[in-house]
């Protein structure tokens, strides 16, 4: 193996850099990650420190929106000119990857920003013999992302799961790339060997949809995942699965445990634990008083954990987040919680009595397809 690549990100809390900087973590064979804090842009030594210690800058920082689209360009190409010249007091020649984005056609100031940041970046590349890749991005969109801010699908999600009604502007067709496939790219041209000083490409959309179309897709999550518990028809690797994931990560954590209907007759009692429109694997386990099982997360998969005996604590956290949610589950009084992407989580017995869980997933039996990342909650 050789050495690692020491990678930092600007925008490292935002939408996009967040993603990129978690899924370079599951990368730790290759990559070791620079931490970065949005005053080093404020704070020339620590902007300073930060670039030397990269040997690969990802520069996802940028403003997206405001109601002065002046501010929107001052503020983008701002940034670029910071980061460069930290670059040049330093001496310092890493690798920058530039998020740029398909709005570099149009005619509006965002737009601008972009195709010009990429102009200050390239131009200082060739007088330092540094090296530029500027990724041009489509529409992108994912799980966290900021309602009225990022995409109008985390926009949609965010009205809906608040019973609110979305409005479609324009029900154009739009071409999307999933944040977890973006980060996949990002990641390519950050191990990329033996490329040219100065590159620039676009990278290809995964999906097109039309906006009602989507609108639609994520009503019906509403009803049948929200309302009736069901998870709807996502299978692996798909766009539906994508948004389903999308939709989620709006929900509160205040919507679990959901509890079950409990059948009870003469002959005993009868739970219905999972309805779902996807193929899954499910599966129990047995634990003893006060063993902890999991501590590790997921990137794609849906899972829900059922309490059918005993007591158990499930904790949540997201990777990036110190704060932890907690769901005390107990067999007498069925319930679920369901893990989402992105959020570590362990299942403990706390009761004196032996636990059983069941589980399901949306994962064929015996799928070699890895997704599961070990970390403590």
């Amino acid at each position: 193996m050789g050495q690692k690549l020491t990678v930092g990100i600007t925008g490292q809390g935002g939408f996009m850099g967040s993603h990129v900087y978690n899924f370079l973590g599951t990368k730790t064979e290759d990559i070791e990650l620079v931490n970065f804090e949005r005053n080093y842009f404020e704070n020339e030594v620590d902007l300073q420190k930060f670039v030397k210690s990269c040997d690969v800058i990802v520069h996802t920082a940028a403003m997206n929106r405001h109601e002065d689209q002046q501010v929107i360009y001052d503020t983008n190409v701002g940034l670029v000119q910071k980061l460069v010249n930290a670059c040049t007091v330093t001496n310092s020649k890493p690798k920058i990857i530039f998020s740029s984005s398909t709005q570099e056609e149009k005619d509006n100031l965002y737009g601008k920003s972009k195709r010009d940041g990429r102009q200050y970046l390239e131009n200082w590349a060739i007088k330092s013999d540094a090296s530029v890749a500027s990724l041009i991005i489509p529409n992108v969109f994912g799980p966290f992302g900021k309602p009225f801010y990022n995409s109008f699908i985390a926009t949609f999600s965010y009205q809906i799961v608040q019973g609110e009604e979305p409005t479609v502007i324009n029900d154009s067709k739009v071409n999307l790339i999933y944040i977890n496939e973006l980060s996949q790219a990002f990641y390519n041209e950050i191990v990329k060997r033996g490329a040219e000083n100065i590159q620039s490409y676009v990278v290809p959309h995964t999906s097109s949809r039309k906006v009602s179309e989507i609108l639609a897709l994520l009503k019906d999550f509403k009803i049948q995942y929200v309302d009736n518990g069901q998870v709807p028809k996502v299978d692996l690797n798909s766009f539906e699965l994508d948004l389903f994931n999308t939709f989620t990560s709006f929900i509160p954590k205040e919507y679990f445990p959901r509890k079950y209907i409990k059948h009870t007759d003469n002959r005993g009692a009868f739970v219905e634990i999972m309805r779902a429109d996807s193929a899954g694997q499910s599966s129990y386990s047995t634990t003893v008083p006060g063993i902890t099982r999991g501590n590790h997360y997921h990137t794609r998969k849906v899972e829900r954990f059922a309490v059918i005996s005993g007591r158990a604590s499930i904790k949540l956290r997201k990777i990036d987040s110190d704060e932890v949610f907690e769901y005390i589950l107990e067999g007498a009084e069925p319930a679920y919680v369901d893990m989402p992407i992105w959020y570590t989580h362990n299942i403990k017995n706390i009761g004196d009595t032996e636990l059983i869980t069941l589980f399901w997933i949306n994962e064929p039996y015996n799928s070699d397809d890895a997704d599961t990342y070990f970390a403590k909650v």
